[in-house]
């Protein structure tokens, strides 16, 4: 499966997985709408994008970050793919015809390979749900006629093939012939000087080959390509056989033996497999004999966890805010033994998939060793959703307190839900602290830096059920919330007991701890100088000693708090 390029963009996805589902529709409509704006060429503010699909300007430390437009267009393409897949609408509700690939195909006289390479070129396609319940690639009526409309000539010349007489087409296939039985010509090369002689498209003449071929199976046009396979098509291969194209089918198009194939695809499963990011918390016990079996093996609490956790998206299928919030209702918090249990098990997961991968090469790595790494890590991956989706209700408390900081709801749910996938990331279970009072300092230090103050108000069948379960959902992240406030005023009083009267005053206003949390009441450097007759520098100074002392007195959580 292909992945997102811009790390933001993929960061984006990860947040609007977990936003409901009628919001996610309207996302996958308004990527859709940006990809057919958008020009290859042309570079796009990450903030503009970002307002194009969720309708808010997000303030984070990434407001001048440039996309290039022939990247943020493939992207969007993967983006609008998955998150459909997450909408998870079946086909039978579209209100337009759906298209499946091969019928796109039959639709313009056109090869399946010809469809994927239009997706390419900005045909957008989404996933829908099948009769049978799975999920496949489908394009809208709409979506096609869009792209129809911006690419005539490029429909048009995939056409062309189709209108070549019985005699053209027997030439062709004399010529192919003739060509392909001469040394050192491959298939490619082959096609090539065919076009270029005929002043027909590659396209024409491959799939004249490739139909003359199928139909006369024992005739060999070609002889076995020389060489080893480049990186591009080893590549283009492995994409192939990702999508659910048999290997029978790859040794047809690529002119393959099915071991050559086969190892092919082994070795670029590695390459992408050694590739992969994967960090995780370390911890002495994943060294102890045995630590596997005491991990992994033998009966957990996580057995005990309710089997509504183990489906990621179980608890975000309902279509209205409103919904969703009943709906973690029901999904009540882990306790201290659970949520240990899960993040051990998460992170040595993760350890494991390292060392395991160490010294593998590429050209050698066996399919069960590869599949082992893989387990893990997907593992890994449906642990950290069991860990999102047991906290999601935390998320809402927060965000339930903070409305009247300016933002609407449904935003702070959003920006909420991807602090606490960061947070679950790399939250330290070692050090004995309760997740919850973690992942509160995050959540709250990134609703004060990122929510922007023109969001809009929350609406008021939103607000007027609200009041109906805040009582809840307060107590039931009430030992999270409390925590950042009680840390909020340690920190206060630790600032008090170390630093001499203008440390103190410089420290206070500059991080805001006269305010709330959310709402800080912050001043500059330079505002602060003017109230005390000291110049900016001199004031950078005086911090600097300041916080040099706060660090010893200070746990690391409480300093990250004062600073973040």
């Amino acid at each position: 499966m292909r992945k997102i390029q811009n790390k933001y963009i993929a960061e984006l996805l990860n947040q609007l997985r977990f936003t409901p589902l009628k919001k996610r529709q309207r996302e996958v409509d308004a990527a859709e709408e940006l990809v057919s704006i958008t020009e290859p060429d042309k570079e796009y503010p990450l903030e503009f994008v970002c307002y194009k699909i969720t309708g808010y300007h997000p303030k984070t430390e990434s407001e001048n970050i440039l996309i290039k437009g022939s990247v943020l267009a493939d992207d969007l393409r993967i983006f609008i793919s998955r998150l459909s897949g997450e909408v998870g609408s079946h086909i039978r509700q579209q209100k337009e015809k759906v298209y499946s690939i091969e019928e796109l195909a039959d639709e313009f006289n056109v090869s399946t390979k010809t469809i994927n390479r239009w997706r390419k070129r900005g045909l957008v396609a989404r996933r829908f749900i099948h009769d049978d319940y799975k999920k496949r690639l489908g394009f809208l009526q709409s979506s096609v006629d869009a792209f129809v409309e911006q690419n005539r000539q490029l429909v048009s010349n995939a056409k062309d093939f189709n209108r070549l007489s019985a005699k053209e087409k027997k030439q062709i296939i004399d010529m192919a012939g003739e060509l392909g039985s001469q040394k050192g010509m491959s298939r490619h090369r082959v096609i090539e000087k065919i076009a270029r002689e005929l002043g027909r498209s590659l396209e024409a003449i491959r799939y004249t080959v490739a139909n003359y071929e199928k139909e006369h199976p024992n005739r060999k046009l070609f002889k076995k390509p020389a060489g080893v396979i480049g990186s591009a098509e080893s590549r283009e291969i492995y994409k192939l056989y990702q999508q659910g194209v048999p290997v029978s089918e790859l040794m047809k198009r690529f002119y393959r033996s099915k071991s050559s194939m086969y190892r092919i695809i082994q070795t670029r499963r590695a390459k992408v497999l050694l590739s992969r990011r994967v960090d995780f918390i370390a911890s002495d016990e994943f060294m102890e004999e045995g630590a596997k079996e005491k991990i992994l093996g033998k009966p957990t609490v996580i057995r005990d966890i309710p089997e509504v956790r183990r489906s990621p998206q179980r608890v975000l299928q309902e279509g209205t805010l409103s919904q969703y919030l009943v709906t973690l209702q029901q999904t009540p918090p882990l306790n201290r033994e659970q949520e240990m249990e899960l993040f051990r098990r998460y992170n040595f997961l993760k350890y494991l998939a390292c060392i395991e991968r160490v010294g593998i090469k590429p050209s050698a790595a066996s399919s069960k060793k590869l599949n082992e790494i893989e387990g893990y890590l997907d593992e890994a991956e449906n642990t950290k959703n069991i860990l999102i989706e047991s906290n999601l209700r935390l998320v809402v408390a927060i965000a339930n307190r903070h409305i009247t900081s300016g933002a609407n709801l449904g935003d702070l749910i959003s920006e909420g839900n991807m602090s606490l996938m960061n947070a679950v990331e790399k939250f330290d279970y070692t050090r004995g602290f309760r997740f919850t009072t973690f992942a509160s300092w995050v959540i709250t230090k990134d609703f004060a830096r990122k929510i922007p103050s023109e969001a809009g108000r929350p609406d008021k069948p939103i607000a007027d059920y609200l009041d109906e379960i805040q009582r809840d959902f307060r107590v039931a992240a009430a030992a999270g919330v409390a925590a950042v406030e009680t840390a909020g005023r340690d920190l206060v009083q630790a600032i008090r007991n170390n630093l001499n009267e203008r440390e103190q005053y410089i420290i206070i206003n500059h991080f805001g701890l006269l305010g709330t949390l959310v709402k800080k009441k912050k001043k500059t450097l330079k505002e602060i100088g003017d109230e005390l007759g000291l110049t900016k520098e001199r004031v950078r100074q005086i911090e600097l000693v300041a916080l040099q002392k706060l660090r010893q007195y200070l746990s690391i959580e409480e300093f990250e708090l004062l600073t973040g």
